[in-house]
């Protein structure tokens, strides 16, 4: 039978792609390199590829919003399956954190069969605040799945924010021959 390294054509310096990757960019050249040394390691230690029970590193890391306005700053955080419990949110030296736990279990029992699946994660998530908030003022809720915490901004850090206009290109050109 067929591997799939045998219908891979070979990589190596004079291999079938040799000349293709004579005009390479060097850092595209060490993104292939660095890919194929962790393909390599996985396959020294006979490691299977992520399948449809197991979960990436990245699936339990939410998903976060942030919007900035002249008062606050509101962040929305989705944390499907989880409930306000399995969450915990702290504010400390302008660092907004976000922890939480997941634990899922699957159970089904039917003749002449049993059928559990758990599945647990941790996540934590760091959200530096380069302005000032009032610490007193500040609300976190919890709705359908989705954290939403709400940062009012201190006197003096709304006097900083200010909204820059966006210009396009063709009025640029403009202001510069009238001028």
């Amino acid at each position: 039978m067929f591997s799939k390294m045998s219908l891979t054509p070979w990589r190596g310096r004079f291999g079938l792609r040799h000349r293709e990757r004579e005009a390479e960019h060097p850092l595209e050249a060490f993104h292939r390199e660095f890919d194929d040394l962790f393909e390599t390691l996985r396959r020294s230690f006979d490691l299977p590829m992520l399948g449809q029970y197991e979960m990436p590193f990245a699936a339990m890391m939410p998903r976060i919003d942030v919007v900035e306005d002249e008062n606050r700053i509101r962040i929305a955080v989705e944390l499907p399956g989880m409930d306000e419990k399995d969450v915990e949110v702290t504010l400390s030296d302008n660092v907004l954190t976000i922890k939480g736990e997941k634990k899922v279990e699957t159970k089904e029992t039917e003749k002449p069969y049993a059928y559990m699946e758990r599945s647990y994660g941790s996540f934590c998530r760091r959200i530096p605040l380069d302005v000032e908030v009032v610490t007193d003022k500040v609300e976190a809720t919890f709705e359908k799945g989705v954290l939403s915490v709400d940062l009012p901004k201190t006197a003096e850090a709304k006097k900083t924010f200010k909204k820059v206009p966006i210009r396009t290109v063709g009025t640029v050109k403009k202001l510069e021959k009238a001028a």
